[in-house]
């Protein structure tokens, strides 16, 4: 999935096929230019005739407003790319709770533990789950055994 351009982009590529119209192009020409379909440039330069200039202005996005500003996000996401272990916690895994109770501590909102892998989404970030290894593995004693016992052992099983 590509994604959308933002807002203001869009706003003003409608008051661009606009112009453009006035200036006497075609609106097949406008849609190749744009990079849109002629429905589109159609629909734009009616609306501008019914409701005006206006009328292709940008409208305020459906919905509840995020709890957090964008300066908060990225001032989030420098505490997150510090780890834990800065904020006292004694391993260096994020968890929903401590991201919760950052949040809750650095910024005064309050989110649910289950909303903050849509919260990190929304940053860029990827929710990861960390690859377990037990402290005492040793790769050289399994690279060995993968080179020296594990072809023996196959042998046996498949004869």
């Amino acid at each position: 999935m590509k994604p959308q351009p933002a807002a203001d982009t869009l706003e003003s590529r409608r008051f661009e096929a606009l112009e453009l119209f006035g200036k006497g192009e075609h609106q097949a020409a406008i849609a190749r230019l744009l990079k849109v379909s002629r429905q589109s440039v159609s629909r734009w330069i009616d609306t501008s005739r019914q409701k005006g200039r206006k009328g292709l202005k940008r409208r305020p996005r459906p919905g509840r407003t995020p709890k957090l500003s964008p300066t908060q996000r990225e001032t989030l996401l420098g505490s997150l790319a510090k780890g834990p272990q800065e904020y006292g916690y004694s391993t260096q895994l994020w968890t929903s709770d401590r991201i919760c109770r950052l949040v809750r501590e650095r910024f005064g909102v309050t989110y649910h533990n289950h909303h903050v892998p849509k919260l990190l989404r929304q940053c860029g970030w990827s929710y990861q789950k960390p690859a377990t290894r037990a402290l005492e593995r040793d790769e050289r004693k399994i690279r060995r055994w993968l080179a020296v016992d594990w072809p023996r052992v196959k042998k046996k099983s498949s004869a």
